[in-house]
């Protein structure tokens, strides 16, 4: 059976290291420059030391993996993306006291070794595409809200600027949302998921592609509780004998973006919809906090987008007490 070397990537804005664990428990490390050039330089750099079969593991920080990760799939490799959470606990496990980038590196490439985690799936080409239009069109929405805020008390010696400026930036969101919709009509996968989340009170045109865009579906995910902790909306209990007796509260150790954008729909379910008012009501009448409730709504509508993908049928609000 061929050697499997374990690949342990650190990675940041303009470089990243690399640490592969040796037979001997020594390692081979080396720096690359995180663009186009350094991934073609790291795959010469594995095939002139005999490093054919390799599995590679990274933490999902940031935007910086992305690229990489993608490229690692295209061509063939076995791919990781681990929750730095994982690695960091992981870490204190070690006793590591020392935060270096190729200690980090190294620390990853031990964890690949141990827990040999599962392969990532890389998004598609549309996935990608929906992606990028996304956070674009976050991007504009959060810039719009600032400059909106900053009109109500601005002098009047800016006001033009300011007014000409959320003109600009309500064309440029319009025509993002046209694009979206044209990307998503266009393949016909995507529109019959887009459908049926849209079938679900509470979930717009917005949200659904942004679930479509991070992959919220049985294609990626064995399951909605899996779907869950990827978003970061899955419980954490603080619970030990009798004398520590926490509240449930949301991990947020996922995405923090698709965290963000649930937060404004689960609102809307619960106090817009029939289906979000019972579970509402359920949950106060159990004694649930407000806060608790909303994050519980959270993840409902993640596990709730998950059945309606996975079951390929539209929401029935009778399955939810309504």
């Amino acid at each position: 059976m061929e050697q499997v070397y374990y690949c342990g990537i650190d990675i940041a804005k303009s470089k990243f290291d690399c640490a592969i664990r040796l037979n001997n428990g020594k390692y081979k490390d080396k720096v690359f420059k995180n663009e186009s050039e350094g991934f073609s330089t790291f795959i010469n750099w594995l095939a002139h030391h005999g490093f054919s079969h390799v599995h590679i593991c990274m933490e999902a920080t940031g935007i910086y993996w992305e690229a990489f990760a993608e490229y690692l799939a295209d061509k063939g490799l076995t791919v990781s993306v681990i929750n730095p959470a994982q690695i960091k606990a992981f870490s204190i496990s070690l006793l590591v006291r020392s935060k270096t980038d190729r200690g980090d590196a190294r620390v990853i490439s031990d964890f690949c070794f141990e827990r040999k985690p599962a392969a990532w799936l890389a998004p598609s080409a549309s996935e990608q595409s929906l992606r990028a239009l996304v956070l674009r069109l976050e991007s504009l929405q959060k810039m719009r809200t600032q400059e909106n805020n900053r009109l109500h008390v601005a002098r009047e010696n800016v006001t033009k600027s300011l007014t000409d400026h959320i003109a600009w930036l309500n064309n440029e969101i319009e025509i993002l949302q046209g694009d979206m919709l044209l990307l998503i009509n266009g393949n016909a996968e995507m529109k019959q998921k887009k459908t049926l989340l849209e079938s679900i009170p509470g979930l717009g045109v917005q949200t659904a592609a942004v679930l479509l865009s991070f992959g919220i579906h049985p294609g990626r995910f064995v399951n909605a509780r899996q779907a869950a902790a990827y978003a970061g909306v899955d419980p954490r209990l603080n619970q030990s004998g009798s004398s520590v007796k926490g509240r449930p509260r949301l991990s947020k150790t996922g995405h923090a973006f698709l965290r963000k954008s649930l937060y404004m729909p689960a609102m809307t379910t619960l106090f817009r919809t029939a289906w979000g008012k019972h579970f509402y009501a359920r949950l106060t009448a159990a004694g649930k906090a407000p806060k608790l409730i909303i994050g519980a709504m959270m993840r409902k509508l993640i596990h709730v987008a998950f059945g309606v993908l996975k079951t390929e049928k539209s929401f029935d609000q009778s399955l939810h007490g309504v």
